[in-house]
């Protein structure tokens, strides 16, 4: 088997090398408990999964996603994740893999996404520039909970949670120490935690 096949044979969220990855329970555990770097390991493990399987779900029902749309309808699945101190994270109970998990959460705030712009007008897929009303409300939540945080922490979550930048993309367009950018993203979601909880 050449190197392709074998990367491609690794399931998604394998261990690489010697390094042995929190099993999902885990990592839930740990993103409830807020641990350092939990959310972080979270969000690398699963954030492809996450905007993989929102395009799918609205060529599914006949529309393509743009970029803006993509960014908004993974917003919403982090939000969901989230909201109420985290009950979508405390109800994994385990009976499926967490991959499994999430996409059926995604495909919901997708299709909740998709519904939504529907109804407020605005053709699916359509670039929401041309249209001043916001595209759907949980758009609007994400917002107001990036308000709770000073400039400097809303460009590093939007930057890492709803672009999908690595912390070195992140280092070279801000300017920020590697070092730095993990504890700063970690302050910035407790602020928001909070601001949800509120």
């Amino acid at each position: 088997m050449d190197g392709a096949g074998k990367r491609a044979a690794r399931p998604h969220g394998a261990p690489r090398g010697d390094v042995v990855p929190p099993t999902d329970a885990e990592l839930v555990a740990a993103c409830i408990a807020g641990a350092p770097g939990a959310w972080d390991a979270f969000v690398d493990r699963f954030g492809g999964l996450l905007f993989h399987v929102a395009d799918r779900t609205a060529r599914q029902r006949g529309t393509t996603l743009g970029a803006a749309d993509r960014d908004d309808a993974v917003a919403a699945v982090l939000l969901e994740l989230l909201r109420g101190d985290a009950a979508a994270l405390r109800a994994f109970a385990g009976r499926s893999s967490l991959a499994t998990y999430l996409t059926v959460i995604t495909r919901r705030v997708t299709v909740r996404q998709l519904l939504a712009a529907a109804a407020g007008g605005q053709p699916a897929g359509s670039d929401p520039s041309h249209d001043p009303r916001p595209a759907v409300r949980d758009r609007e939540e994400v917002e107001a909970l990036l308000g709770s945080l000073d400039e400097d922490e809303a460009r590093l979550v939007r930057l890492h949670h709803l672009e999908g930048r690595s912390y070195g993309e992140i280092s070279r367009a801000t300017g920020l120490p590697l070092g730095s950018i993990g504890p700063a993203l970690s302050k910035a979601r407790d602020k928001m935690r909070a601001a949800a909880r509120r």
